[in-house]
């Protein structure tokens, strides 16, 4: 087996002769495994609280503490896709390790005892581990348990709002997209890539890998939301033969609350400006 992977150790990568990642022989697609849900938490939470095109917009306030209250919320979402054995990330087989302690373990976060002032900078100096990116999904037989969801949405109140936003506006017959047994629709919750390593082009190349993984797998078609205009074009333009579907799609400062009592109309993303919309990629 190859020994190009950090440090030396052996490949673990998730491609095959099947399904090739198509990336530089720096990076490697490997399968998420329990020991990364803090290193996948911290790229979903640093990318979301500070690099979005929604939340920091909508949040700009203590977005530190907000940051470091959303990674210990995020465990339940991070595990659930985790655990389902379809959530990849891209790793960096040349990372240079900031900490000695970090090398032994191939790999850590260091935010349980950050300042809630540190910087965006400091934030991610503190994630000293080879995950690039992440692409989550779980098996939609395996429905998310909104319960162990509120902590997150706690944290992020409008996240919860967005997604029953797109759910409501999803006017597909519920057994079109509604999975009988396993292995019928994947469902993507989170791609983020790390600050550092925007512009290799990963997102995509990951996308396009789990596209044809769940493809082998046999699941015939695949559920995300968007938040970012990269990622909605990259879901909606699949490599052949995939087919994407605009399911539907709203722009975040025109929608328009309205309270029951007392009439008021307000505008809860704003100054947000992006398109929120829901694709399924059929494979």
């Amino acid at each position: 087996m190859a020994t190009n992977g950090v440090n030396g150790a052996h490949s673990r990568s998730a491609a095959s002769e099947k399904n090739p990642s198509y990336l530089p022989p720096r990076f490697e697609i490997r399968r998420l495994e329990e020991k990364h849900i803090p290193w996948a938490s911290a790229v979903v939470i640093h990318s979301n609280m500070y690099c979005s095109p929604v939340w920091p917009v909508c949040y700009p306030e203590k977005q530190t503490q907000r940051a470091l209250d959303g990674f210990k919320a995020a465990d339940y979402l991070v595990r659930h896709q985790v655990e389902s054995g379809m959530s990849f990330g891209v790793f960096d087989t040349e990372y240079k390790f900031k900490r000695p302690e970090s090398e032994a373990t191939e790999g850590a976060v260091y935010w349980d005892d950050i300042s809630p002032d540190a910087t965006q900078q400091e934030m991610l100096d503190a994630m000293d581990n080879p995950l690039a990116t992440v692409a989550l999904a779980y098996d939609g037989i395996n429905a998310l348990d909104m319960e162990k969801l509120m902590p997150l949405i706690a944290v992020l109140p409008l996240f919860g709002m967005l997604y029953g936003i797109l759910h409501v506006l999803d006017t597909r017959p519920e057994e079109s997209h509604t999975p009988t047994g396993p292995k019928q629709f994947l469902m993507r919750n989170a791609t983020s890539t790390r600050q550092d390593y925007e512009g290799f082009g990963l997102m995509r190349k990951l996308a396009n890998f789990l596209m044809r993984e769940a493809k082998l797998e046999g699941f015939k078609a695949i559920n995300i939301e968007c938040l970012h205009d990269a990622v909605a074009h990259t879901w909606s333009h699949p490599p052949e033969p995939f087919k994407a579907e605009l399911i539907c799609k709203f722009k975040l400062d025109e929608w328009e609350d309205k309270d029951e009592k007392t009439g008021e109309v307000t505008h809860p993303f704003k100054p947000a400006t992006q398109v929120a919309s829901k694709i399924q990629v059929n494979l």
